[in-house]
């Protein structure tokens, strides 16, 4: 068995990075010394454990099998190793967090304002990435900790609930007075009717191309922010017609968005793409078109007036967000039990 343990730390150093010479780099050996590793690993078990592919390595059946066992196994070692460096050397501990800038800016700083002030030894150290860049580094150790938008998480990776976050579009009054005040622009009209001398043509066409559909708008309950009666221009109208500010596509905000535009039917003429959430409150603040974001965290400037929500007679879903860890250390286990859920 103790002669096996090297086989082992090659094994789930590659199923973790899922590639031969991934694993190859992380261990500061060969690939030829990888693939010996596994290949005898194997021989001694009788079975395969990984399939190959043109991506990189794939366990097999038995592979997860053993890989759920061993990873246990390595994840008790590795918190015992991290508890007996942070008895020895308490100056020393170091607790990684992945997180985007908008979710440290309006969730994450609030939680850690009283874990620094308590615990002035631990080293935070702030990574700064979308979701879908920090769920990998957390499943692999890279990270300890993760705040991320809820959802698909890899074997091993446990998720704890936050909160809700609710997606709204937002603008400013005056962007909304220049739509209204195009759309009601009387377009130059060429007509043969004009030669010919029947105004009622010339009428009945200009109102036909010129003339959108009133529209009332949702009541919403009269929150504050809302748009409600400004514009005889439908959200949908806006939508379509408007400049519409989102964030860059991949993400998964972006996504959740994009979904909903499509279920819902709605075809934007124009998207301007932005990465950062702050930019596009602040764009659409200063009048530059509309923006979907977290409504949690533009409450500053809907309070004030410089934004309005549009209604939607169906609200996008709302989100969960949560922190995801790998690890069992003492460090993180602290920070969640003591400064997020108490």
């Amino acid at each position: 068995m103790l002669g096996n343990l090297n086989y082992y730390n090659v094994f789930i150093t590659v199923a973790r990075t899922g590639s031969i010479s991934r694993a190859a780099d992380k261990l500061f050996i060969s690939q030829p010394a990888v693939s010996k590793s596994i290949k005898s690993l194997e021989e001694q078990l009788g079975t395969v454990l990984f399939e190959r592919n043109k991506k990189g390595v794939k366990l097999t059946a038995e592979g997860r099998l053993l890989y759920e066992h061993v990873e246990s196994a390595f994840s008790s070692i590795e918190n015992a190793e991290d508890d007996i460096a942070g008895s020895a050397n308490s100056s020393g501990i170091e607790l990684r967090i992945g997180v985007s800038t908008s979710l440290c800016r309006y969730v994450l700083l609030d939680y850690l304002r009283d874990y620094i002030n308590d615990h002035p030894n631990v080293n935070i150290n702030i990574d700064c990435h979308a979701t879908l860049n920090t769920i990998p580094l957390v499943a692999d150790g890279t990270l300890d900790l993760g705040l991320i938008c809820k959802t698909d998480l890899p074997s091993g990776v446990s998720y704890v609930n936050l909160k809700e976050i609710h997606d709204v579009f937002v603008t400013n009054k005056t962007y909304l007075d220049k739509l209204k005040s195009d759309h009601e622009k009387p377009a130059a009209v060429s007509n043969p009717y004009l030669m010919m001398g029947n105004f009622t043509g010339i009428i009945e066409e200009s109102s036909r191309e010129n003339t959108i559909t009133a529209t009332k708008l949702p009541d919403t309950g009269n929150h504050s922010g809302d748009v409600l009666d400004r514009t005889t221009l439908s959200t949908r109208d806006i939508l379509e017609t408007g400049n519409l500010m989102l964030l860059e596509k991949g993400n998964i905000t972006r996504r959740h968005i994009d979904n909903y535009l499509f279920e819902k039917g709605i075809e934007p003429s124009r998207i301007l793409e932005v990465n950062n959430m702050d930019l596009l409150i602040d764009f659409a603040a200063i009048g530059m078109g509309v923006s979907c974001v977290v409504k949690e965290f533009a409450e500053d400037k809907l309070r004030d007036g410089s934004l309005v929500t549009l209604p939607l007679s169906s609200p996008l879903q709302p989100r969960k967000i949560g922190f995801i860890y790998k690890r069992k250390r003492h460090e993180i286990t602290s920070f969640l039990e003591e400064y997020v859920f108490n």
